[in-house]
């Protein structure tokens, strides 16, 4: 089966009303850096707080979303500093913490704004350019953010009955999986055996 991508999938579209203001690719990179730092310190800080309230297994799953934003940044600054030899990235933003529930449904809306509204625009900017490198780097990203959003939802949902399952994400993409029997990523093909366990 062919890895997914913006020809070959129907989950590209960008919602109506779209809140994100896409530049071109270079300001998209940059863009996306910033919002990637910003969750990863978020996430990291949403980790402890879980962990303070008891909610272990919650506690790995935003401290293995810290981890798939860190490899998104790593992937999208690589490509600016392409362009731009000196760029430095930025840093993150003092994070707001809620309370377990509520994190996880902000975390939870992050991931749908950046896998239906920001990445599917800045993928359609890159297609236009003829940048492949950065639609393959953005499509990855897009499509790991709505596993994202479904492992919150799934935990949000199953809050009060957790179990010792792991998470283990995929260092070429940051998919996150959730138990054991990952086989290959189904974003990059990265083999189970390279996955990092949380």
């Amino acid at each position: 089966m062919a890895l997914p991508n913006a020809s070959n999938s129907s989950n590209f579209n960008v919602v109506p009303n779209p809140a994100c203001q896409p530049g071109d690719t270079l300001a998209n990179l940059k863009s996306a850096v910033m919002g990637e730092t910003g969750a990863s310190a978020k996430y990291a800080a949403y980790s402890k707080k879980a962990a303070e309230e008891g909610f272990g297994q919650i506690a790995s799953l935003f401290a293995a979303a810290s981890k798939a934003e860190q490899i998104h940044i790593a992937m999208e600054s690589n490509l600016v500093r392409k362009a731009e030899p000196d760029y430095v990235n930025p840093e993150a933003p003092e994070a707001e913490v809620h309370s377990t529930d509520v994190n996880l449904i902000d975390a939870a809306l992050g991931e749908i704004f950046e896998t239906s509204d920001m990445y599917p625009q800045f993928i359609k900017i890159a297609q236009e350019a003829g940048d492949t490198a950065a639609e393959m780097v953005f499509t990855r990203a897009k499509l790991a953010e709505a596993y994202h959003a479904q492992r919150y939802i799934d935990a949000y949902n199953t809050i009060d009955h957790l179990t010792d399952e792991k998470y283990y994400v995929c260092p070429g993409c940051g998919y996150i999986h959730k138990g054991k029997g990952v086989g290959s990523c189904p974003i990059c093909g990265a083999p189970e055996s390279k996955f990092l366990e949380f």
